[in-house]
């Protein structure tokens, strides 16, 4: 990193690309997509069977028809559903993966702040679910053509935003820095959201898009703390 200046999201995001070879890295990524088939298979499994033993009209082909439509819902569902059960469980090693970039890029630093494992399954479950309230509200903008990607990339990009660089802040600032911080960068935060945001929109990219939001907001936080100091050093 530069002595002086704050590296650009664009910046962070490219060393974050070129740290996804590391396996420190990889290796949420791998257990979070493991642990989102097994949720996925054990869900076909109950749903397949309640669908099967369920009887809606007690006329054998209505039944059978109804079933394999449900069935066809329940794949269709949970294939576009996959890359949420795979942020959620990612939600586990996050701070695996902020650890790693720290190990690799700013070995000097002390050790962080940390979130427990509790903390961290409801962090993840509340990202989830604020994903889904968000997105209901704004809903009826994704029927207006030429606003709807907009809409998309602002209301998401500020909740990631929230999310990934608020849980970096929180690692490496106290509340009054992080405050602080927050207000000077919220900006710049909020355009790196809605970047990760776009990213989230392409397959299987979007898999490994907690990973590297993690890891350019690590970057990015210690970028912007490194430049608090250096300004108050010359103030």
């Amino acid at each position: 990193m530069a002595a002086t200046g704050s590296l650009s999201i664009l910046g962070a995001l490219a060393r974050a690309i070129g740290q996804l070879g590391d396996p420190r890295l990889r290796a949420p990524l791998l257990k979070s997509v493991a642990l989102s088939f097994a949720a996925i298979l054990v869900l076909w499994i109950g749903l397949g069977y309640a669908l099967l033993h369920t009887q809606l009209f007690a006329i054998a082909w209505l039944d059978t028809t109804a079933a394999a439509i449900g069935g066809f819902g329940v794949v269709v569902l949970t294939l576009i559903l996959f890359p949420t059960f795979v942020a959620a469980f990612l939600g586990l090693f996050l701070e695996a993966v902020a650890v790693a970039v720290e190990a690799r890029h700013y070995p000097h630093l002390p050790p962080a702040r940390t979130r427990s494992t509790p903390a961290e399954i409801l962090a993840g479950l509340r990202l989830v679910g604020l994903a889904l309230g968000i997105n209901l509200l704004v809903l009826p903008l994704y029927f207006v053509p030429g606003l709807n990607l907009a809409v998309f990339l602002a209301a998401n990009g500020f909740l990631l935003a929230a999310e990934y660089v608020g849980q970096g802040l929180a690692r490496r600032a106290d509340p009054a820095t992080l405050r602080s911080l927050w207000r000077t960068h919220r900006s710049e935060a909020w355009l790196a959201g809605a970047l990760f945001a776009g990213l989230s929109l392409v397959p299987f990219v979007n898999l490994a898009v907690p990973v590297l939001a993690v890891a350019t907001c690590t970057h990015l936080v210690e970028s912007w703390l490194r430049l608090g100091t250096e300004t108050a050093h010359r103030g």
